[in-house]
């Protein structure tokens, strides 16, 4: 009986150590960041390559398991946050530090935009000295380049520990796409950044809706297309022959992803195109289902299926992106600037 009690401690201590190397081989790291209102902290992040997860949460304060109503109302030391665990090889602390400056007004110590008080001030946490060094010269470089009328004032401070805010501030932006909007607008966050960097902000939000939303928002073929990777009926859909100039967009995040421009007549029954519109918002999967090889293509942001890619398109591309009526809406040129999609309208002029 001993034996097994010692064997089964050694049996933990290895397959604890392995997981531990496991956990380190991945090789991602964690910042943290307070920018005010966390649910407009997450969506920027999310969006860039490299991130892995975002956590919205609380930080910097001594109060252990704080909740949402004693932060929110001031009575602890903590400030809302947000948890970023990205991998250093695809993106660095300091391409992080550029997206958290774009968002935020780092010349306020008192809150952010609508919501006032020290729970709602910046910060950045760093971990180690090196974090700080880096923020520090970051903070340096914004200040000197004298985007604001004012310094920063951002705080640059040692980490703690770090407590995850409830399940239902968690992707806010997805789950409450309508009330997120309206919030960010209303409390003058998206004008005051529109305003400072115009559309150098870094970040233009295309989000993908929860899974709830989307199933009252789709059509049932808009779901199964996008969601669930169906094919509409040939000629029997909504774009395959339509020639209006505009460009065509996810119809789960509005992601612009194909023109008119590039809209050829291809006999298939479905809308094709000889290249994307904007080409990060388009991304190229293996699809082995039924038999074949194909080249599947899909949205970034939206993640949604859009169709496949052949190599029989005209020149010069002699591409050929299939795309389903489903996964798009299309936004005529009339309506680009108003729909939000003015910097596409010098395309049609």
């Amino acid at each position: 009986m001993q034996y097994l009690i010692i064997a089964s401690a050694l049996l933990f201590v290895v397959l604890t150590a392995f997981a531990g190397e496991n956990v380190s081989a991945k090789g991602n790291s964690v910042a943290v960041f307070g920018g005010g209102c966390f649910w407009c902290m997450e969506s920027p992040f999310e969006q860039l390559e490299g991130v892995v997860d975002v956590t919205a949460g609380y930080a910097g304060g001594d109060e252990v398991d704080p909740t949402y109503g004693q932060v929110s109302s001031g009575r602890t030391s903590h400030i809302e946050s947000v948890q970023v665990v990205y991998d250093p090889e695809k993106i660095s602390y300091d391409e992080l530090l550029d997206t958290f400056w774009r968002q935020i007004d780092p010349t306020d110590d008192s809150g952010q935009f609508a919501d006032r008080g020290n729970h709602y001030r910046t910060a950045i946490f760093y971990s180690n000295e090196e974090e700080k060094e880096v923020a520090e010269k970051s903070k340096e470089k914004l200040n000197a380049a004298e985007v604001f009328d004012k310094p920063v004032v951002t705080a640059i401070v040692p980490a703690k520990k770090f407590y995850p805010a409830e399940e239902y501030h968690q992707d806010y932006y997805r789950k409450n796409v309508a009330h997120y909007s309206a919030y960010k607008i209303g409390s003058g966050r998206a004008g005051f950044l529109k305003n400072v960097w115009g559309e150098d902000s870094g970040h233009k939000e295309y989000i993908k809706p929860d899974d709830s939303v989307l199933r009252t928002t789709l059509t049932d073929l808009q779901y199964d297309v996008t969601r669930k990777d169906a094919t509409e009926p040939a000629f029997n859909n909504t774009y395959w022959d339509n020639k209006e100039a505009g460009i065509y967009v996810d119809i789960v995040s509005g992601e612009p992803l194909f023109s008119s421009l590039d809209k050829f007549k291809s006999g298939t029954g479905w809308p094709s195109f000889s290249r994307p519109l904007v080409s990060k918002n388009v991304v190229e999967k293996k699809d082995s289902k039924f038999f074949m090889v194909r080249t599947e293509v899909r949205s970034t942001n939206g993640d949604s299926h859009l169709g496949h890619l052949f190599d029989d398109g005209p020149k010069p591309t002699g591409l050929r992106y299939c795309i389903n009526s489903a996964s798009l809406e299309f936004i005529p040129v009339n309506e680009l600037e108003k729909r939000g999609y003015e910097e596409f309208v010098p395309l049609f002029e």
